[in-house]
């Protein structure tokens, strides 16, 4: 199977998937207690009148599969519709909140592998000494540690106590040096986990390649042991690694929800907790979209990224 053909068949099976998930969205969200339209109105009696202009406005006194399908129409064209609550175009909203989403998603899986990586080598090269016992303990408290307690450690002791950080995100450009000095605790809370489990799966992964007979043959040989650790050992200990790194890529957005509401950082996750809470039904739908689109793409780029570096693995679907 070619390359070319290898990605058409998981682009078509990923369509299947965002379906079912805004499908499912969608009917979690219309099973809630209560009324939309109670929240667009504040909860306040107003004249049955404008009750129903308002649903019709919004397709609420519709059959609920006929408003999905009557969204997912508007969404094929990028047409989200605006927020009954800020009246604000809801794809507007998320291009404005996208950005910053992505510069921390970005700066946090670049901070567990520049973490990850190293100390997985440093624990399989050392292993059963003092330097593999440190970074064992580490990663596994990095990957017990939930984000948002700690994200509020960091806080505490970096911006209120210590006051090296600001406790709120500056009123600057995203890429301006201070918003950049701020993004540093929530990237490093963010990445932890991460960094983690790249330091885990490469020890492991490692200590699996250190056994190997080309391993003992490039020693005989007389290799220093630097290249072969990085040009043998390292080189074919990294597929298993792209793997799990691309899947964190999934894990830092479902994770940027929690931290961004800790440091109260201005990206899609904080949006979505915001309009879960305010009932504003097309920012949730089209938010959802957008967090579903990033983890369909993010393990479609590990499906093809794995498929290139190992082309076995193109006949084993």
């Amino acid at each position: 199977m070619t390359l070319a053909t290898y990605v058409r068949k998981r682009v078509l099976a990923s369509i299947p998937v965002l379906l079912g998930v805004t499908a499912l969205t969608f009917s979690l969200l219309h099973l809630t207690p209560g009324d939309p339209v109670d929240a667009v109105l504040g909860f306040r009696e107003v004249d049955p009148a404008v009750r129903e202009s308002l649903k019709a406005e919004y397709n609420l006194d519709r059959p609920v599969w006929e408003q999905y399908l009557l969204w997912l129409r508007d969404a094929l064209v990028l047409e989200f519709g605006r927020s009954p609550i800020t009246g604000r175009d809801v794809g507007a909203t998320i291009a404005d909140r996208l950005p910053y989403t992505l510069v921390l998603g970005g700066a946090a899986w670049l901070c567990s592998l520049l973490i990850g990586i190293p100390a997985g080598v440093v624990a399989a090269v050392k292993r059963g000494e003092p330097a593999d016992e440190v970074s064992r303990i580490a990663a596994l408290a990095g990957i017990a540690t939930p984000n948002f307690w700690l994200g509020l450690v960091l806080l505490f002791v970096f911006s209120v106590h210590l006051g090296w950080f600001r406790v709120i995100p500056p009123d600057a450009p995203l890429l301006s040096p201070a918003t950049l000095r701020f993004l540093v605790l929530p990237t490093i809370t963010l990445g932890t986990a991460s960094a983690a489990l790249v330091a885990r799966l490469l020890r492991s992964s490692m200590l699996r390649e250190l056994n190997a007979s080309y391993v003992r043959t490039a020693r005989a040989k007389g290799l220093r042991e630097r290249t072969v650790i990085c040009k043998h050992v390292l080189r074919n200990s990294l597929t298993a690694v792209v793997t799990v790194a691309g899947l964190q890529l999934t894990l830092l957005v479902d994770g940027a929800v929690v931290v961004e509401q800790v440091f109260s950082w201005p990206g899609i996750g904080r949006l979505l907790v915001g309009a879960i809470g305010q009932r504003d039904l097309p920012t949730v739908q089209a938010t959802v979209l957008v967090v579903a689109v990033s983890v369909v793409l993010a393990n479609l780029l590990v499906d093809i990224v794995y498929a290139v570096l190992d082309p076995r693995i193109r006949h084993e679907r």
